[in-house]
């Protein structure tokens, strides 16, 4: 099954942008997990069909409202089993 690790830099923490990220993930029916880092970035974990992950970027690339996403960047894939249902991680 396709996955992405991405890391989302802006203003992306207190704005509601995990919540975001979970709720759009459950929608398109994927796997995996969202989290806050120290640096104020957010990490992003998803598995799914390629399609669903097409679009899961493009929506977590624009975020919520109150969000202002500078940048979102490949990291290394995940080897990890990814949650089911998608979640966020602390």
């Amino acid at each position: 099954m396709p996955a992405m690790h991405i890391l989302i830099a802006g203003r992306v923490q207190g704005v509601g942008f995990r919540w975001f990220a979970r709720v759009a993930a459950r929608r398109l029916e994927l796997s995996g997990w969202v989290r806050n880092l120290a640096d104020g970035a957010v990490e992003v974990a998803a598995s799914g069909p390629q399609e669903r992950l097409d679009q899961f970027r493009r929506q977590l690339s624009r975020g919520p409202d109150a969000a202002e996403v500078e940048t979102v960047r490949d990291l290394e894939p995940i080897t990890d089993e990814l949650d089911f249902p998608f979640a966020m991680r602390r």
